[in-house]
């Protein structure tokens, strides 16, 4: 609009200039997350471009899959190494914290990340009764509580 208050004079417009929708941070989270192998092609591009224009992701990316392979190939001995490498980022604060706050526990870490065995049966059973217990707040005493887990299949 001129200064004087009079409408602009017609004129071809162009085109706004709108690449494609970047993807979000669930998306890219997800395709960091799955295994390189179970991605589709379309999403292996689209991870490749979205670390092209990050470094920081891409170094994040490689620290995360190294932990997966750690964490399913049980191979615990190598998480000093791990969290070395991942507490040297500077770039990656959270990723640095994560991996000092695993050496408050090492042995424990360790032992999760070498051993077969795991409490994942004993922890879904500890999240079934808090959700049965959610259920019934306020409604009524522990005898009901201990009812519905016994006789819950």
């Amino acid at each position: 609009m001129p200064r004087d208050g009079a409408p602009a004079p017609p004129g071809p417009r162009s085109p706004p200039l709108v690449g494609p929708r970047p993807p979000s941070a669930h998306v890219v989270t997800r395709w960091i997350l799955t295994h390189p192998d179970a991605l589709s092609e379309g999403d292996r591009l689209q991870l490749k471009a979205a670390l092209a224009n990050c470094p920081e992701l891409t170094a994040l990316a490689e620290h995360v899959r190294s932990f997966a392979h750690m964490l399913t190939h049980l191979q615990g001995h190598r998480l000093s190494e791990w969290i070395e490498a991942a507490s040297a980022t500077t770039e990656l604060p959270s990723l640095r914290h994560f991996a000092q706050h695993l050496i408050c526990d090492l042995d424990a870490v360790t032992a999760g990340l070498t051993l077969p065995w795991n409490s994942g049966v004993v922890e879904g059973h500890a999240n079934r009764i808090k959700m049965l217990k959610r259920q019934m707040f306020g409604r009524a005493g522990f005898e009901l509580l201990r009812k519905r887990v016994l006789l819950t299949p």
